[in-house]
């Protein structure tokens, strides 16, 4: 039987690599991060200076131990990658991380790693399912609770949705939508919007991260329906099209960065709650908690935004 099942997983894995979604992300996505870097490099070139010569400017804010106020982040996807080096640098500017990711016991090594590296790191850690709204419903709510029992303000001062997922295979959610855009896309929409009241309490101004990818100057056709945006429309395609509903999730992601933005600006509160979408050009290297550039770009740019008395 165990061979059975090695053989039926390299049959599986050799199909995968001769399918077209494959090569799109070998070739279509390959191209697409060496025009991010481009992108990235381009006025770096022009200003005749590298990226690792050119400082993060570094803003001056209280420890939380010599204030009433402690400032409050909330990270998805917190429990590797950029989530959780996100987490820890936070956790040094003096920020009550929240950690939130779907396995209780990635969340319980993750609050180990960054009390190892940070001994004096506020952390609290929520177990949610992204693809499932009642999941992030439940979040809400519990959130607000342990704000209320930790006796700190009813607010939030940073959220940035890091958490994402590349499936191979379909999956459904709770609600009837695909997996991948469930996670990548809904699960982050409808977390914001929820969380938008406690963002908009917040005594400072707040701000908002949507971590999107490279991968959606990929997307040559936008077909923008119910059918597509909740993936259903993928469900009849022979084979699972990941690649394309990957880059479409990473896209509808930064579309909904600019329409909440606008909307804010329309109802006069786009100074008091900064909308910005981060598109990763390097994912894979994003996974390792050691990528300083990455990290400090985003740690660097929250902060800016949010100041803290």
């Amino acid at each position: 039987m165990g061979l059975i099942k090695v053989v039926k997983e390299l049959w599986r894995a050799f199909f995968f690599l001769c399918s077209p979604q494959f090569w799109r992300m070998a070739l279509l996505w390959t191209f697409s991060i060496l025009y991010s870097y481009y992108q990235l490099f381009k006025p770096l070139i022009h200003e005749k200076c590298s990226l690792f010569s050119h400082k993060l400017v570094s803003y001056p804010r209280c420890s939380p131990f010599t204030t009433t106020f402690k400032p409050v982040c909330v990270i998805t996807g917190a429990t590797s990658g950029l989530g959780l080096a996100a987490a820890y640098q936070l956790s040094k500017e003096g920020y009550f991380v929240v950690l939130v990711g779907r396995s209780q016991q990635l969340l319980s090594e993750t609050i180990t790693k960054i009390k190892d590296w940070n001994e004096d790191a506020h952390l609290e850690a929520f177990q949610v399912d992204l693809s499932s709204i009642e999941s992030v419903v439940k979040f809400k709510m519990s959130l607000q609770q342990w704000l209320l029992d930790s006796d700190l303000h009813c607010s939030i001062q940073i959220l940035i949705n890091n958490a994402g997922i590349l499936a191979t295979s379909p999956r459904v959610t709770a609600e009837g939508y695909d997996q991948m855009i469930g996670t990548n896309y809904i699960g982050a929409f409808a977390l914001t919007k929820l969380l938008l009241p406690l963002l908009e309490s917040s005594p400072v101004s707040s701000k908002i991260v949507n971590v999107s990818s490279f991968t959606h100057r990929a997307v040559t056709d936008v077909q923008v329906d119910e059918g597509t945006v909740s993936g259903k429309r993928f469900f009849r395609s022979i084979q699972y099209p990941c690649a394309h509903i990957y880059e479409y999730s990473k896209l509808c992601l930064i579309l909904f960065s600019y329409e909440l933005h606008r909307q804010l600006c329309l109802m006069g509160k786009s100074h008091q709650i900064f909308v910005t979408s981060w598109s990763c050009a390097d994912k894979a290297h994003a996974r390792s908690s050691s990528n300083p550039i990455l990290v400090s770009i985003i740690c660097v740019e929250t902060s800016t935004a949010v100041a803290i008395p």
